[in-house]
């Protein structure tokens, strides 16, 4: 099966256009490939592209789904009934049947849409809403992975009367106003003919049946709202905007229809040592004077603990270590990052008499008299380079 396309591609307009762009942008590819006045033989595929690339983007809640999570927040959610049922086809062409050949929009075009005619059609199950959970966790989880629990609202199907809506002894019936169809529907004459229109069940709402004894717990709606904790698995190596896909455990479905996803979103705090830089990390450690000149070995933090680093002798500031293996793990696997660790050379704002003496002696060593000032030390260092020409 082909890959759907983009809804907002099909019609051509941006992610951002308004409700009036997208209708007058359906409203023109619509009247060009009516089957009735385009006889292309892919015609008929390309309306019913655009008229469900319409159905969702024309419809607030279906629109905000599918902006989240693309065709998978629509696609077993909604049957093709939910889609192309909600356009109106007269306020979009205002009943101008004449412009399709005669048959308009009317019966004609639903079996287009559901292979024949929708009376009696019954409302089928419908999937539960996916739901979303956002998560705060530390470098150090993200490092080494993390168990946890998360504690979130949802509708779960009612357990007294296992999601029917009905009192103990009693069920549904066929809603007598639709005979279980869900939608009723009226015919309009008008100077260019017949429309007929086909709307939702003001009885049943849409349900295609009534409860006449409403369960107590779930006052007739078939779910009740609770909290549901969940243990759930953060593997290493994620960042943020990750997002883990927990199926079956978003909200229960319709009319026996299944529940939806949870979907888990991970947000990183910021470390106040380390860095990320994709796989790797960065911090910065303080060095004495002593300890650049000298070399020495010192400990260093990790996201597992301390490590021993070599400083070699003469090392200058700004001198950045590679500690291989120290970093993130790659989230599919493929290895480690590493730890890059920047050196930053401390120097001494306060001498107490013993280091103050030491220093000056040092001094006086590198050929440098510190009372001689920058300005002395130059002078001394032009006439040395005049006396050896």
């Amino acid at each position: 099966m082909a890959e759907k396309r983009d809804y907002y591609e099909v019609l051509g307009v941006s992610r951002d256009a308004t409700k009036e762009e997208i209708k007058k942008a359906y409203r023109k590819l619509a009247l060009k490939y009516h089957p009735d006045r385009n006889k292309s033989p892919d015609a008929e595929e390309k309306f019913k592209e655009i008229s469900e690339a319409y159905g969702v983007l024309s419809d607030d809640t279906k629109r905000q789904q599918y902006d989240r999570f693309g065709h998978a927040g629509i696609d077993g959610r909604y049957t093709a009934e939910d889609i192309f049922g909600g356009i109106n086809f007269e306020d979009l062409f205002g009943g101008f049947e004449d412009l399709f050949g005669g048959r308009g929009f009317g019966g004609s075009i639903f079996d287009m849409f559901f292979g024949g005619g929708r009376g009696g059609r019954r409302p089928g199950p419908r999937r539960g809403s996916d739901l979303r959970v956002d998560m705060e966790i530390t470098l150090e989880d993200v490092a080494k992975g993390l168990e946890t629990k998360v504690s979130y609202p949802r509708l779960e199907t009612c357990g007294r009367c296992g999601g029917t809506g009905a009192r103990e002894g009693t069920s549904p019936r066929m809603c007598p106003a639709c005979n279980g169809s869900g939608q009723v529907r009226f015919a309009k004459r008008t100077p260019f003919g017949q429309f007929t229109s086909v709307t939702t069940c003001s009885r049943c709402g849409g349900e295609g049946r009534v409860v006449d004894s409403p369960c107590q717990e779930c006052g007739g709606r078939g779910v009740v709202k609770r909290t549901r904790k969940l243990k759930v698995n953060i593997p290493p190596g994620v960042d943020t905007g990750s997002r883990l896909r927990v199926p079956g455990e978003g909200e229960a479905g319709e009319r026996g229809g299944p529940p939806g996803d949870l979907y888990v979103v991970i947000h990183v705090k910021p470390h106040p040592l380390f860095e990320r830089r994709g796989h790797d990390i960065v911090t910065e450690i303080p060095i004495t004077v002593s300890q650049a000149v000298l070399g020495d070995e010192v400990e260093v933090p990790t996201l597992n603990g301390k490590a021993k680093l070599k400083i070699p002798p003469g090392t200058q500031p700004g001198t950045v270590f590679r500690m291989k293996g120290k970093g993130i793990p790659g989230l599919r696997g493929g290895g480690r990052g590493d730890e890059h660790v920047v050196v930053r050379v401390e120097i001494p704002e306060k001498l107490t008499k013993e280091q103050r003496r030491i220093y000056e002696q040092l001094a006086r060593t590198e050929g440098r008299d510190r009372r001689k000032g920058v300005l002395g030390r130059m002078v001394d260092e032009v006439k040395d380079a005049f006396a050896n020409s």
